[in-house]
């Protein structure tokens, strides 16, 4: 199927980017509006927040420090942020989705609450703040499809406003397992790491007794489940490392088995040294130790990129 590319349209209310944002898909019937806690009464000027809708509350957690959001709906969105600023601190900064054509219900905003939750407790990207999930309401084929449309339009809007909840953590479309023959434990995709098969590259690290696999993709290096980390870190270790990797543990993502943490769910590093780092508890050189199955290294696939 022909994927197109799609335009979006934001407009800078005070020509800056701090302040208040209006945001559109081209040719779409989708309106956002992103909005500061602290100006969220200049938003009864504009008709957009009175009308059904959803909501994403953004701020940060006060015992993890992780971001957080919290996911609603409500027939006045105006009305309901108003309810929030006397009974939800954690938040500064609210985006907010509704219709331009006014065509959305209340069955409708609580069919995509409960839609927009459930996809971000799936991709654990942010803490969501909701206690309880809402049913999905019931809806004819059609309005499930057309909000169902509504919602691909919400991630793209949401993503390019600056928050990635709703984004899986992208891997190639296709991990079929292959027989290992190396040392190794860790599963093997028989995904081609040639310099033109696309965004996603295959890699791997095994060095100081620890094995792990990962995937180069478009936001930094993901890597894989059933990965080996140190168990101990070294005093070379940066504290910034030393504070994600404890993160990661109290997260749940690493769990100890035997004398090695392992991963217990694809993990996405910004860059490369980062995630080696946690790995094999020191400070260590990313690009030159992350290989593909050929035993070239991340920082030469990246010359050799960009030469060709």
């Amino acid at each position: 199927m022909t994927v197109f590319g799609k335009s979006i349209r934001i407009y800078l209310k005070d020509g800056t980017v701090t302040g208040i944002k209006f945001g559109e898909v081209v040719n779409q019937t989708i309106q956002s509006i992103s909005c500061p806690r602290s100006r969220i009464g200049e938003l009864s000027s504009y008709p957009e927040s009175k009308r059904p809708g959803v909501y994403f509350l953004f701020g940060l957690d006060e015992e993890s420090g992780n971001a957080k959001s919290y996911i609603g709906e409500a027939e006045n969105v105006f009305d309901r942020l108003q309810h929030h600023i006397a009974n939800k601190e954690f938040w500064n900064e609210v985006i907010f989705f509704v219709s331009k054509d006014e065509n959305l219900t209340k069955s409708h905003v609580k069919y995509l609450e409960s839609r927009l939750i459930q996809i971000a407790l799936t991709t654990k990207r942010y803490k969501i703040d909701n206690y309880n999930q809402s049913q999905l309401s019931s809806l004819p084929l059609a309005d499930r499809d057309a909000m169902e449309e509504f919602l691909t339009y919400v991630k793209l809007l949401i993503g390019v406003l600056g928050h990635k909840l709703l984004e899986d953590i992208t891997l190639p479309s296709a991990q079929l397992p292959i027989k290992d023959n190396t040392s190794s434990n860790i599963p093997k995709t028989g995904i081609s790491n040639d310099l033109n098969s696309g965004t996603s590259l295959e890699l791997f690290l095994n060095t100081s007794g620890y094995k792990a696999s990962a995937f180069q993709t478009d936001e930094g290096i993901v890597v894989l489940k059933g990965s080996e980390a140190a168990k101990e870190n070294t005093n070379s270790l940066a504290i910034g490392y030393v504070d994600l990797k404890e993160k990661l543990i109290q997260n749940g993502v690493l769990k100890m088995e035997g004398e090695k943490y392992i991963f217990q769910e694809n993990t996405l590093f910004s860059t490369a040294s980062p995630a080696a780092a946690i790995v094999v508890g020191y400070n260590i050189n990313g690009p030159q130790f992350w290989k593909n199955i050929n035993g070239k290294s991340l920082k030469e696939i990246e010359k050799e990129k960009v030469k060709s």
